[in-house]
């Protein structure tokens, strides 16, 4: 399959560098595969879409500031972006300029070695265990946005912007971005109606960025991400299921974690390189919350294959024509 099929063109204008507020009040397009229609919406509408025994899926990972500043033992300066740990002092991460095995690097309070190479990742052991240099960073660090977004708040309010509302568990450098959406009320309304919401927790890395540059899509090397799922969370979303209820996930990391579920026999923890593109069944979930995504990447794909080829690109065509925001801060989507 071409990669050049999942190719578009964005007026740069769509491109969203903040979120809408409240966050609710942003664009919901909703995809209706049987009837291959198209509707246009607001995020809080959702009450009205969804019946009382669907099931919302959500990432409840939540992003640190894993982007820091740092310099050479000579003096030259460096700048860090963490991707995940490794062991409890080691984490893989990109620096630039790009630094030599055995070099120390310095930083407020805190240093690190790099140990191993493997082309543009280091292998950083850092003087902290994990803990200590997850605390440090909230003093030191800066948030780490994806490079398409143009920041237009300070670092204390893009803390709270690239964040869903339900994070909880640390450990991310990219957010889960369908998730933006939600506000605390809304949750609250969905909820009274008899929707029911499962978290499972997917640390997202630098990988989902990553474009596809290979000429045939499946020659594409997936990233790997780890995910935990408690086995409470399991065993209620299998009775649901079984059950015949609507499993939707929230974003394509959370539908990464649970086809990968029903791929092997539902072990709760491990890490995950599922690459899904036309072709594939989908074994679990039965819609998707999803924002709109980047031209040739992995997450288009993914959306493709839910939605079907020929819907989805007349629905990018009228989220353009229509003037959706696009990407991590833009408008939504539900494929059902």
């Amino acid at each position: 399959m071409k990669t050049a099929l999942f190719d578009y063109s964005l007026p740069k204008n769509l491109i969203a560098n903040s979120p809408i507020s409240p966050r609710d009040h942003s664009k919901l397009m909703v995809i209706d595969r049987k009837n291959e229609t198209i509707a246009h919406k607001h995020f809080y509408d959702l009450v009205d879409l969804l019946d009382k025994n669907d099931v919302l899926v959500l990432n409840n990972t939540k992003v640190f500031p894993a982007r820091f500043f740092g310099k050479k033992e000579t003096g030259g300066k460096l700048e860090i972006l963490l991707n995940k740990s490794v062991d409890d002092f080691t984490w893989e991460a990109l620096t630039k300029p790009g630094i030599k095995v055995g070099v120390k690097v310095l930083f407020s309070g805190f240093s690190a070695e790099v140990i191993k190479r493997d082309t543009e990742i280091h292998y950083l052991k850092f003087n902290l265990n994990k803990n200590d240099l997850l605390t440090k960073l909230t003093e030191v660090g800066i948030t780490p946005l994806p490079p398409y977004i143009n920041p237009q708040e300070n670092e204390n309010i893009l803390r709270k912007e690239y964040q869903t509302v339900y994070a909880k568990s640390e450990g991310s450098v990219a957010a889960p971005t369908a998730g933006f959406h939600f506000t605390k009320d809304l949750i609250k309304k969905l909820k009274k109606k008899g929707v029911t919401f499962e978290y499972v927790t997917l640390h997202v890395g630098l990988g989902t960025f990553a474009p596809v540059k290979t000429t045939n899509l499946e020659d594409h090397k997936m990233h790997s991400e780890e995910f935990t799922v408690s086995k409470e969370t399991i065993k209620r979303l299998k009775q649901a299921k079984e059950n015949n209820k609507r499993i939707i996930s929230v974003g394509t990391t959370s539908t990464r974690v649970l086809e990968t579920l029903a791929h092997n026999d539902f072990k709760n923890t491990g890490s995950t390189n599922i690459f899904i593109y036309p072709g594939y069944k989908f074994k679990f979930i039965d819609g998707l919350i999803t924002n709109f995504h980047l031209p040739k990447s992995t997450l288009l794909a993914l959306v493709y294959t839910l939605g079907g080829i020929n819907l989805m690109k007349k629905a990018y065509k009228e989220a353009i024509l229509k003037n959706y925001r696009f990407y991590s801060f833009g408008d939504s989507s539900i494929i059902l």
